[in-house]
């Protein structure tokens, strides 16, 4: 059950005080009932599907992830399901059962984008319960990520050709998640505007306790580099990789030194992207039309920033209520995670290099995103204020034992459905990485984490392969799969 609200209806029947007064309390110990049943944060509801993915049980996680996914499908947190069991599948190595999962979620996604932006129905059931009531319509960098996997999904079920729209997608998505976003914060701002309580909500905003306290909310985030706006240089990355190497005529190979220079723009060095760089370019001028055997090694590691939630006191002066506060999410991170991953090849040894801190993109979308979830989180909380003052003091003039019930009830429904939206796709890494080498003449890679996690990998046939690790936690197993580009 979500967590929502009904409006009171007022009495209109002739019947004694006494007898009202019965009946009212008897609504209100209803109403406490089903408002507070089912109010748990995302947080809450997957601990046990996330638990078992931060100890680097794929196969555990995807198997609790797909069934609830299926259960979920008609729900307004379809798209969330859907992303984890997708990403929790592909860990585990079925490639298959994860691009059906991430179908269904981008079929949600597409089916909300043709609904009206303000869906009037859902706002006002938010307004009073929460955000997490409303559909989980996917951020900017669930998208593109995606897209990106579906990508790399197909690359491993040997269908390049397949690969191509997906990457493509992804690169418009990054293209649309400016105007998204600048659209979001527009309608959270004219929200304000017309909500009844604008003037309490302008108060509360300009208050510097107020301030100081959603300034907590930002705090640790000024360390991230800062991607230009909505850009995931890793999918960059793969998408210059597969025009490099399974691309076809000039126009491919314009797009691969486009992403590839790109990627260097936003993310700093790496040696890997560099010699692609220098590759692309040199095939382009024509003094280069083949590389050699090549092999790369891409490294998930880690888990994503997630959401929990935190309560701040807000200074919303309305009397006679028992209870104001709101919920808001805050980001946490996850440090329990290999830093990097040797990579043995013959007598060489390589360490992969950072290409995309997905922490970062998560922080950055989160402060851009910040701002309407403070602004959407007040309208709620003072219109929970008014709703809760209205109801105390009609019941107070009823009868002042109902009226003390009446403070009493609509304090724990505020407490209980005050609750912040926690969702995020918790399974995405915390950073990918790269390395990049000639294959030793056994085609034998030995991989290397510093938590002293060791695996031997005898490549598969092919003139450029990539070979995929996923590593959830320090010392815990990595998940590895091949494919080949050309």
């Amino acid at each position: 059950m979500n967590c929502g609200a009904t409006d009171p209806l007022p009495d209109a029947s002739g019947a004694p005080a006494r007898t009202r007064a019965l009946g009212g309390r008897a609504a209100l110990w209803v109403l406490l009932a089903v408002l507070c049943a089912g109010c748990q944060t995302y947080t809450t509801q997957s601990r046990e599907m996330t638990s078992a993915w931060a100890l680097g049980d794929a196969p555990g996680a995807a198997r609790a992830f797909a069934r609830q996914a299926e259960r979920k499908t008609a729900s307004k947190d379809a798209v969330i399901w859907h992303l984890e069991a997708g990403a929790a599948t592909r860990a585990a190595g079925d490639f298959a059962a994860s691009n059906r999962h991430f179908d269904t979620a981008a079929a949600r996604i597409e089916a909300y984008e043709n609904l009206p932006k303000v869906r009037l129905g859902n706002e006002a059931g938010a307004l009073f319960s929460n955000q997490q009531n409303l559909p989980y319509e996917g951020r900017a960098y669930d998208k593109i990520l995606l897209h990106t996997y579906k990508a790399l999904n197909y690359l491993a079920l040997g269908e390049p050709d397949r690969a191509r729209p997906e990457l493509i997608r992804a690169y418009q998505r990054q293209q649309d998640a400016v105007a998204d976003n600048r659209r979001r914060i527009e309608e959270a701002l004219e929200a304000a505007r017309n909500s009844d309580q604008r003037e309490v909500i302008a108060r509360t905003q300009a208050d510097p306790g107020f301030q100081q306290a959603t300034a907590s909310l930002t705090r640790g985030l000024e360390g991230f580099r800062a991607y230009a706006d909505y850009v995931n240089p890793f999918t960059v990355y793969l998408d210059g990789l597969y025009f490099l190497h399974a691309g076809a005529g000039g126009a491919d190979l314009e797009r691969a030194i486009k992403s590839l220079r790109r990627v260097l723009e936003v993310a700093g060095d790496n040696p890997a992207v560099a010699a692609d760089l220098a590759l692309a370019e040199a095939r382009a001028a024509g003094r280069a039309t083949a590389s050699g055997p090549l092999t790369y090694v891409i490294f998930e590691t880690g888990r994503a920033a997630s959401r929990e939630q935190v309560r701040l006191d807000i200074p919303i002066l309305v009397v006679d209520v028992s209870y104001i506060g709101a919920a808001f999410p805050q980001l946490v991170f996850h440090e329990d995670y290999e830093r990097h991953l040797t990579v043995e090849a013959g007598n060489t040894r390589q360490t992969t290099g950072p290409v995309a801190s997905v922490d970062a993109i998560i922080a950055q979308d989160f402060r851009n995103e910040l701002p309407a979830i403070i602004t959407k989180t007040l309208i709620a909380t003072a219109a929970k204020a008014a709703a809760a003052y209205a109801l105390n003091d009609a019941a107070r003039r009823q009868d002042e034992g109902l009226g003390l019930l009446a403070r009493l009830v609509t304090a724990a429904v505020q407490a209980a459905v005050n609750i912040a939206d926690t969702r995020s796709w918790t399974t995405l890494p915390k950073e990918f990485q790269v390395a990049r080498l000639t294959p030793p003449a056994d085609r034998t890679l030995r991989l290397t984490t510093p938590g002293q996690v060791a695996q031997r990998v005898t490549l598969i046939d092919g003139e450029v392969t990539v070979v995929y690790v996923k590593s959830m936690r320090a010392g815990g197993p990595l998940w590895i799969h091949q494919f080949r580009l050309r």
